[in-house]
């Protein structure tokens, strides 16, 4: 089983692809995780990927497409969970391309539905454990003690610099310009399956399980 998480930043991807992962045994696609781990695996893709970053300029679709075939062909799971990609038309068709020459197909897009302005105060109060990942809000899933994360015990948390009310309106009109049409695109071809991104954690999980079956 492949999967989409498609969203605005903050929509909750993040959080329901670890559950999938922990409670399916699916594996997290993550362009961005992706391409840090390429840049130090010292592998010929990689040092490709730490020249193009390194000179500040945008790592290619080709290359994107590269390092998602690495990893499908060389991992086993109950499926893959594409997180933050494919983020343009061309990505989607380029993916599609690439899992039917795998003799994989798509099983279905969930978009995670939110409400901008609510969406900016969830963003705003938001931070992680700098070990584990873990997804923490001052407001809505404060840490049970103070600085300890609940998962790991582990200490650093983490703010992202660009998670405030001004940076967060850049980031969704640049994903409504880039990736909404997206929406669209898989609508057409009957992958796409809408959830409540605004309702609480669990409710979210639960309408993801149930469009997965």
């Amino acid at each position: 089983m492949n999967i989409i998480l498609l969203g605005p930043p903050g929509a909750g991807k993040g959080t329901q692809a670890r559950h999938l992962v922990d409670t399916r045994g699916m594996i997290q696609l993550s362009t961005g995780d992706m391409l840090r781990a390429a840049r130090t695996s010292g592998t010929e893709m990689g040092k490709k990927v730490a020249e193009i970053m390194d000179s500040g300029k945008l790592v290619t679709d080709e290359i994107v497409i590269g390092l998602i075939e690495e990893q499908l062909t060389s991992q086993a799971g109950a499926g893959f969970i594409f997180d933050g990609f494919p983020r343009t038309l061309a990505q989607a068709d380029a993916l599609a391309a690439l899992l039917a020459k795998l003799g994989q197909s798509l099983h279905t897009v969930i978009e995670i539905r939110v409400d901008d302005e609510a969406l900016v105060a969830r963003i705003s109060g938001r931070f992680t454990c700098g070990t584990c990942g873990e997804v923490y809000h001052d407001q809505t899933k404060p840490t049970t003690k103070e600085g300890v994360c609940d998962n790991c015990g582990g200490t650093e948390m983490v703010r992202r610099a660009d998670d405030n009310a001004e940076s967060l309106r850049t980031r969704l009109m640049e994903y409504y310009k880039k990736t909404s049409p997206l929406i669209g695109y898989y609508y057409a071809k009957g992958d796409l399956r809408p959830v409540n991104g605004m309702s609480d954690i669990t409710e979210v999980t639960a309408s993801v399980e149930a469009i997965l079956g």
